[in-house]
Protein backbone atom coordinates (compact mmCIF):
# COMPACT_ATOMS: atom_id res chain seq x y z
CA UNK A 1 0.00 0.00 0.00
CA UNK A 2 1.37 3.25 -1.37
CA UNK A 3 1.63 6.63 0.92
CA UNK A 4 -2.00 8.53 0.45
CA UNK A 5 -1.79 11.64 -0.96
CA UNK A 6 -3.72 14.32 1.08
CA UNK A 7 -6.85 16.14 0.33
CA UNK A 8 -4.64 19.54 -0.49
CA UNK A 9 -2.45 17.91 -2.80
CA UNK A 10 -5.69 16.70 -4.92
CA UNK A 11 -7.31 20.06 -4.85
CA UNK A 12 -3.07 22.02 -5.99
CA UNK A 13 -4.16 19.13 -9.57
CA UNK A 14 -5.03 21.03 -12.46
CA UNK A 15 -9.14 20.58 -13.60
CA UNK A 16 -11.87 19.38 -11.55
CA UNK A 17 -11.44 17.11 -8.44
CA UNK A 18 -13.94 13.92 -9.59
CA UNK A 19 -14.53 11.77 -6.58
CA UNK A 20 -16.44 8.99 -7.47
CA UNK A 21 -18.59 7.14 -4.87
CA UNK A 22 -17.20 3.76 -3.38
CA UNK A 23 -19.60 1.69 -1.42
CA UNK A 24 -17.56 -1.06 -0.43
CA UNK A 25 -14.12 -2.57 -0.85
CA UNK A 26 -14.24 -3.34 -4.31
CA UNK A 27 -15.78 -0.58 -5.57
CA UNK A 28 -12.70 1.57 -3.93
CA UNK A 29 -10.20 -1.09 -5.85
CA UNK A 30 -12.03 -0.34 -9.24
CA UNK A 31 -12.18 3.23 -8.99
CA UNK A 32 -8.35 3.25 -8.26
CA UNK A 33 -7.80 0.75 -11.39
CA UNK A 34 -9.68 3.39 -13.45
CA UNK A 35 -7.03 5.96 -12.61
CA UNK A 36 -9.00 8.43 -10.36
CA UNK A 37 -7.25 10.37 -7.97
CA UNK A 38 -9.60 10.12 -5.48
CA UNK A 39 -13.26 8.94 -4.24
CA UNK A 40 -15.94 9.62 -2.09
CA UNK A 41 -17.72 7.61 0.86
CA UNK A 42 -21.05 8.97 1.60
CA UNK A 43 -23.50 7.86 4.07
CA UNK A 44 -26.21 6.99 1.60
CA UNK A 45 -24.42 4.31 -0.35
CA UNK A 46 -22.85 2.71 3.15
CA UNK A 47 -25.90 2.05 4.86
CA UNK A 48 -28.12 1.09 1.48
CA UNK A 49 -24.62 -1.63 0.86
CA UNK A 50 -23.69 -2.83 4.07
CA UNK A 51 -27.45 -2.98 6.05
CA UNK A 52 -29.56 -2.68 3.17
CA UNK A 53 -31.66 0.51 5.04
CA UNK A 54 -32.66 3.99 3.41
CA UNK A 55 -29.92 6.95 4.53
CA UNK A 56 -32.48 8.89 7.38
CA UNK A 57 -30.65 8.14 10.40
CA UNK A 58 -31.01 4.40 11.30
CA UNK A 59 -27.28 3.98 11.51
CA UNK A 60 -24.59 5.97 13.61
CA UNK A 61 -21.05 6.37 13.46
CA UNK A 62 -20.24 2.76 15.20
CA UNK A 63 -21.67 1.06 12.22
CA UNK A 64 -21.22 3.39 9.23
CA UNK A 65 -17.21 3.35 10.56
CA UNK A 66 -16.91 -0.07 9.76
CA UNK A 67 -17.93 0.24 6.34
CA UNK A 68 -15.65 3.06 6.00
CA UNK A 69 -12.90 0.39 8.07
CA UNK A 70 -13.13 -1.94 4.98
CA UNK A 71 -13.39 0.50 2.21
CA UNK A 72 -10.35 2.40 3.04
CA UNK A 73 -8.19 -0.43 3.50
CA UNK A 74 -9.02 -1.74 -0.15
CA UNK A 75 -7.36 1.56 -1.84
CA UNK A 76 -4.69 3.73 -0.94
CA UNK A 77 -6.28 6.68 -2.53
CA UNK A 78 -7.00 9.72 -0.54
CA UNK A 79 -10.71 9.53 0.67
CA UNK A 80 -13.53 12.32 0.86
CA UNK A 81 -16.07 10.61 3.94
CA UNK A 82 -19.65 11.88 4.80
CA UNK A 83 -19.45 12.24 8.80
CA UNK A 84 -22.75 13.21 8.63
CA UNK A 85 -23.91 15.52 11.58
CA UNK A 86 -20.81 14.60 13.70
CA UNK A 87 -23.43 11.75 15.70
CA UNK A 88 -23.99 14.75 18.69
CA UNK A 89 -22.46 18.01 20.01
CA UNK A 90 -19.04 19.38 19.60
CA UNK A 91 -17.28 16.13 21.52
CA UNK A 92 -18.73 13.88 19.61
CA UNK A 93 -17.81 15.72 16.35
CA UNK A 94 -14.23 15.44 17.51
CA UNK A 95 -14.52 12.21 18.49
CA UNK A 96 -15.99 11.57 14.54
CA UNK A 97 -13.31 13.01 13.27
CA UNK A 98 -10.69 11.50 14.86
CA UNK A 99 -12.41 7.94 14.19
CA UNK A 100 -11.96 8.91 10.72
CA UNK A 101 -8.25 10.09 10.87
CA UNK A 102 -6.68 7.10 12.52
CA UNK A 103 -8.66 5.29 9.39
CA UNK A 104 -6.03 7.15 7.11
CA UNK A 105 -9.43 9.34 5.90
CA UNK A 106 -7.89 12.68 4.19
CA UNK A 107 -11.09 15.25 4.17
CA UNK A 108 -14.36 14.96 6.61
CA UNK A 109 -17.72 16.67 5.51
CA UNK A 110 -20.33 17.77 8.24
CA UNK A 111 -23.62 19.07 7.93
CA UNK A 112 -25.98 21.72 9.41
CA UNK A 113 -28.77 18.81 9.75
CA UNK A 114 -30.70 18.22 12.71
CA UNK A 115 -30.74 14.53 13.41
CA UNK A 116 -32.11 12.09 12.12
CA UNK A 117 -30.51 13.17 8.94
CA UNK A 118 -31.73 12.83 5.46
CA UNK A 119 -30.20 12.66 2.04
CA UNK A 120 -29.15 15.37 0.73
CA UNK A 121 -31.95 15.71 -2.08
CA UNK A 122 -34.97 14.50 -0.04
CA UNK A 123 -38.00 16.10 1.58
CA UNK A 124 -38.02 16.33 5.41
CA UNK A 125 -34.88 17.89 6.21
CA UNK A 126 -34.44 20.13 9.05
CA UNK A 127 -31.40 22.23 10.17
CA UNK A 128 -29.77 23.24 13.60
CA UNK A 129 -29.14 27.19 14.29
CA UNK A 130 -26.31 27.88 12.53
CA UNK A 131 -24.38 28.89 16.20
CA UNK A 132 -24.88 25.09 17.15
CA UNK A 133 -22.43 24.24 13.49
CA UNK A 134 -20.02 27.25 13.89
CA UNK A 135 -19.08 25.59 16.88
CA UNK A 136 -18.55 22.09 15.15
CA UNK A 137 -17.06 23.26 12.69
CA UNK A 138 -14.69 25.18 15.02
CA UNK A 139 -13.82 21.90 17.55
CA UNK A 140 -13.53 20.08 14.12
CA UNK A 141 -10.92 22.11 12.70
CA UNK A 142 -9.11 23.30 15.96
CA UNK A 143 -8.71 19.61 17.64
CA UNK A 144 -8.29 17.78 14.68
CA UNK A 145 -5.54 15.40 15.24
CA UNK A 146 -3.69 15.85 11.36
CA UNK A 147 -2.78 18.80 10.13
CA UNK A 148 -3.27 17.62 6.68
CA UNK A 149 -6.79 16.79 7.77
CA UNK A 150 -9.55 18.88 5.27
CA UNK A 151 -12.99 19.75 6.69
CA UNK A 152 -15.66 20.67 4.69
CA UNK A 153 -18.45 22.04 6.08
CA UNK A 154 -22.18 21.20 4.44
CA UNK A 155 -25.42 23.25 4.95
CA UNK A 156 -28.77 21.59 3.84
CA UNK A 157 -30.46 25.44 4.51
CA UNK A 158 -31.54 25.74 0.93
CA UNK A 159 -34.21 23.46 0.64
CA UNK A 160 -35.32 24.39 4.33
CA UNK A 161 -34.94 28.32 4.62
CA UNK A 162 -34.14 29.12 1.07
CA UNK A 163 -30.62 30.24 -0.76
CA UNK A 164 -29.76 33.73 1.41
CA UNK A 165 -30.23 31.61 4.25
CA UNK A 166 -28.07 29.00 2.94
CA UNK A 167 -25.56 31.47 1.59
CA UNK A 168 -25.18 33.17 5.01
CA UNK A 169 -24.81 30.07 6.81
CA UNK A 170 -21.66 29.07 4.42
CA UNK A 171 -19.77 32.51 5.01
CA UNK A 172 -20.20 31.50 8.87
CA UNK A 173 -18.94 28.37 8.43
CA UNK A 174 -16.12 29.67 6.50
CA UNK A 175 -15.01 31.89 9.36
CA UNK A 176 -15.40 29.17 11.62
CA UNK A 177 -12.47 27.52 9.78
CA UNK A 178 -13.74 25.79 7.21
CA UNK A 179 -11.55 24.75 4.36
CA UNK A 180 -14.28 23.72 2.18
CA UNK A 181 -18.22 24.73 1.87
CA UNK A 182 -20.72 22.56 -0.01
CA UNK A 183 -24.30 24.28 -0.20
CA UNK A 184 -26.44 21.67 -0.89
CA UNK A 185 -29.09 21.19 -3.63
CA UNK A 186 -29.17 24.07 -5.53
CA UNK A 187 -32.34 24.34 -8.19
CA UNK A 188 -30.56 25.78 -11.25
CA UNK A 189 -27.60 26.97 -13.19
CA UNK A 190 -28.62 31.03 -11.53
CA UNK A 191 -28.10 29.53 -8.29
CA UNK A 192 -25.00 27.85 -8.77
CA UNK A 193 -23.67 30.82 -10.34
CA UNK A 194 -24.54 33.10 -7.53
CA UNK A 195 -22.92 30.14 -5.12
CA UNK A 196 -19.84 29.41 -7.11
CA UNK A 197 -19.06 32.86 -7.24
CA UNK A 198 -19.02 33.78 -3.61
CA UNK A 199 -16.62 31.92 -2.34
CA UNK A 200 -12.80 32.07 -2.57
CA UNK A 201 -12.00 28.80 -0.42
CA UNK A 202 -12.68 25.01 -2.67
CA UNK A 203 -16.20 24.17 -3.24
CA UNK A 204 -18.19 20.97 -3.84
CA UNK A 205 -21.66 20.51 -5.99
CA UNK A 206 -23.08 16.71 -6.18
CA UNK A 207 -24.37 16.01 -9.35
CA UNK A 208 -26.87 13.53 -8.09
CA UNK A 209 -28.55 11.15 -10.36
CA UNK A 210 -32.70 12.00 -9.63
CA UNK A 211 -32.04 14.57 -7.58
CA UNK A 212 -32.54 18.86 -7.26
CA UNK A 213 -29.28 20.22 -8.47
CA UNK A 214 -28.52 20.58 -12.84
CA UNK A 215 -26.46 17.94 -14.16
CA UNK A 216 -23.58 19.31 -15.72
CA UNK A 217 -20.06 18.21 -16.91
CA UNK A 218 -17.25 17.97 -14.45
CA UNK A 219 -15.53 21.30 -16.72
CA UNK A 220 -19.12 22.94 -16.39
CA UNK A 221 -19.16 22.97 -12.92
CA UNK A 222 -15.30 24.19 -12.88
CA UNK A 223 -15.55 27.00 -14.66
CA UNK A 224 -18.69 28.31 -12.46
CA UNK A 225 -16.57 27.71 -8.90
CA UNK A 226 -17.04 24.27 -8.33
CA UNK A 227 -13.81 22.05 -7.86
CA UNK A 228 -14.49 19.31 -5.83
CA UNK A 229 -17.39 16.99 -7.87
CA UNK A 230 -18.71 13.82 -6.08
CA UNK A 231 -20.38 11.22 -7.91
CA UNK A 232 -21.60 9.66 -4.58
CA UNK A 233 -23.94 7.47 -5.83
CA UNK A 234 -23.81 6.61 -9.29
CA UNK A 235 -21.95 3.44 -8.77
CA UNK A 236 -24.09 1.75 -6.33
CA UNK A 237 -27.20 2.75 -8.58
CA UNK A 238 -25.92 0.98 -11.38
CA UNK A 239 -24.74 -2.33 -9.60
CA UNK A 240 -28.19 -2.62 -8.11
CA UNK A 241 -29.53 -2.05 -11.70
CA UNK A 242 -27.05 -4.57 -12.34
CA UNK A 243 -28.65 -7.05 -9.64
CA UNK A 244 -31.69 -6.90 -10.32
CA UNK A 245 -31.58 -7.58 -13.96
CA UNK A 246 -29.22 -10.53 -13.17
CA UNK A 247 -31.41 -11.83 -10.52
CA UNK A 248 -34.64 -11.70 -13.05
CA UNK A 249 -32.66 -13.71 -15.52
CA UNK A 250 -32.01 -16.05 -12.95
CA UNK A 251 -35.51 -16.81 -11.68
CA UNK A 252 -36.27 -17.07 -15.35
CA UNK A 253 -33.98 -19.94 -15.73
CA UNK A 254 -31.46 -17.42 -18.29
CA UNK A 255 -27.47 -18.43 -17.83
CA UNK A 256 -25.81 -15.39 -19.81
CA UNK A 257 -22.38 -13.86 -19.30
CA UNK A 258 -23.75 -10.60 -21.12
CA UNK A 259 -23.35 -7.25 -18.90
CA UNK A 260 -21.35 -9.65 -16.70
CA UNK A 261 -17.42 -9.18 -16.15
CA UNK A 262 -15.56 -12.80 -16.90
CA UNK A 263 -14.36 -14.98 -13.98
CA UNK A 264 -10.83 -14.05 -15.27
CA UNK A 265 -11.33 -10.68 -15.01
CA UNK A 266 -13.08 -10.46 -11.55
CA UNK A 267 -9.99 -12.67 -9.91
CA UNK A 268 -7.76 -10.26 -11.20
CA UNK A 269 -9.71 -6.88 -10.09
CA UNK A 270 -9.22 -8.74 -6.66
CA UNK A 271 -5.87 -8.77 -6.53
CA UNK A 272 -5.35 -12.42 -7.06
CA UNK A 273 -1.98 -12.77 -9.19
CA UNK A 274 -0.48 -10.46 -6.15
CA UNK A 275 -1.27 -13.22 -3.75
CA UNK A 276 -0.49 -16.10 -5.92
CA UNK A 277 2.86 -14.27 -6.35
CA UNK A 278 3.16 -14.33 -1.98
CA UNK A 279 2.36 -18.28 -2.14
CA UNK A 280 5.17 -18.59 -4.62
CA UNK A 281 7.86 -16.45 -2.87
CA UNK A 282 7.11 -17.51 0.95
CA UNK A 283 4.79 -20.53 1.04
CA UNK A 284 6.01 -23.37 3.26
CA UNK A 285 8.03 -26.43 0.95
CA UNK A 286 6.02 -28.81 -0.19
CA UNK A 287 6.56 -32.09 2.21
CA UNK A 288 6.59 -29.46 5.64
CA UNK A 289 4.47 -31.03 8.46
CA UNK A 290 3.62 -27.49 9.00
CA UNK A 291 3.51 -28.22 12.89
CA UNK A 292 5.16 -30.91 15.31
Amino acid sequence: MKQRKTFRDLLAIDGPLILPGAHDGLSARLIEQAGFNGYFIGGFPVVGARYGVPDIGLKGLGEIAAGVRDIVAASSLPVLVDGDDGYGDVKNVVHTVHTYERLGVAAIMLEDQRWPKRCGHMAGKAVVAPELMEAKIRAATQEKMNADTFIIARTDARAVNGLDDAMQRAERYVRAGADGIFIEAPRDVAELTRIGRAFDIPQACNPLLGGLTPILTPAEYLELGFKIIPYGINLLMHVTFAMQQALLDMKAGRVSGVGSVSFKDYVESVGFDDWVGVEQRHGQPAGGSGGH
